[in-house]
């Protein structure tokens, strides 16, 4: 029961934080004009999007971090090093989503930070996040426990880090194109990797890790009051990046990297589209689907917005569970 209520309370703090920031960020945003320019390939059916504020991943990455650092002070949780590598990796993706989306404003398209630009902030980033995570007493080490597989990677680890943490942010990135679609499937997410956590006992901090789940999760919640349909604020790269990011850092600090495969199944299929969609015009010259990602192939088709989010929920929430059963229980 006391599991029980520290999660319930984490994900309320959040929530209720995140609400709040929410009336106040968005009515300053419109203040500063911080707008979202939607895409000349987009505008036929999302021209009344454009113009509406971006850069709201601050409404649940600030009052996130802040909830974290005063259940600190408050001796609620307890610091440890994997912690900080989850809100090192939070904080520093946030920033680089935040220059990008401060760019594109600025330059009034959706031109920020150049691919190289991006690469170079994700590999220092990627950097650190080797150096303590070895500094720590953590092996460069993939365990499959299922096929009772251990690999020593070495200082391909480090290679291997980039490589996730890139991935994943992009894939949560390209999945960032409908009303409430990335912060719902996000809010999914974290919520399995909270339950994750909780049981990976191995792993030194990992309740505390499970706290910080759980109160993003709330924070996220609190998020989609506003980006659900017809969203009042986008969440932009600053968020999109910022979650993709953390949820692969804290799957390789409980060892549940082929988990995360299944948990963000959605996000990776999305980025699986647009691969293939790409490779296929270079190729041959033809699409695959009528748009890329995979929601707009939808969006083509003559669906409503709404029931796709909804549809990318549900398989999104019914590969949680199944990642929760294989994580925790079998």
């Amino acid at each position: 029961m006391l599991i029980l209520a520290k999660a319930m309370l984490a994900m309320m703090i959040g929530f209720v934080s995140s609400v709040i920031a929410g009336l106040i960020f968005i009515p300053f945003l419109k203040k500063l004009n911080v707008k979202q320019n939607v895409s000349v390939f987009l505008r036929g059916r999302h021209k009344e999007k454009n113009g509406t504020p971006t850069m709201g991943g601050l409404i649940f990455i600030i009052p996130t971090i802040l909830s974290v650092i005063i259940l600190l002070l408050m001796g609620k949780i307890e610091f440890s090093e994997n912690l900080f590598i989850v809100m090192f990796v939070f904080i520093a993706y946030a920033l680089l989503g935040f220059a990008d989306d401060y760019l594109s404003i600025k330059r009034h398209n959706n031109e920020g930070l150049t691919e190289i630009q991006k690469l170079c902030g994700q590999l220092i980033i990627a950097l650190i996040f080797f150096y303590i995570f070895l500094k720590s007493g953590s092996e460069p080490v993939i365990d499959i426990h299922t096929l009772n597989i251990s690999i020593d990677m070495g200082w391909f680890y480090g290679v291997f880090l980039l490589f996730v943490l890139v991935a994943s942010s992009n894939a949560v990135n390209l999945t960032d194109g409908l009303d409430g679609l990335a912060g719902g499937l996000s809010a999914i997410a974290f919520l399995a990797f909270a339950l994750i956590s909780w049981n990976a006992q191995w792993v030194d901090g990992t309740q505390d890790i499970a706290i910080f789940c759980f109160v993003l999760v709330g924070s996220l919640l609190g998020f989609l009051l506003y980006n659900t349909y017809p969203a009042k604020v986008f969440m932009g790269d600053t968020g999109s990046l910022s979650l993709g990011a953390t949820l692969a850092s804290i799957a390789i600090i409980t060892g549940h990297e082929l988990t995360l495969i299944i948990v963000a199944g959605v996000f990776i299929i999305e980025t699986l589209v647009c691969i293939i969609q790409m490779a296929s015009i270079f190729l041959t010259g033809k699409k695959v689907f009528l748009m890329a990602p995979l929601h707009h192939h939808f969006e083509k088709l003559g669906w409503d917005e709404r029931d796709i989010v909804k549809l990318f929920w549900t398989v999104g929430m019914l590969l949680s569970m199944a990642a929760i059963a294989f994580g925790v229980w079998i």
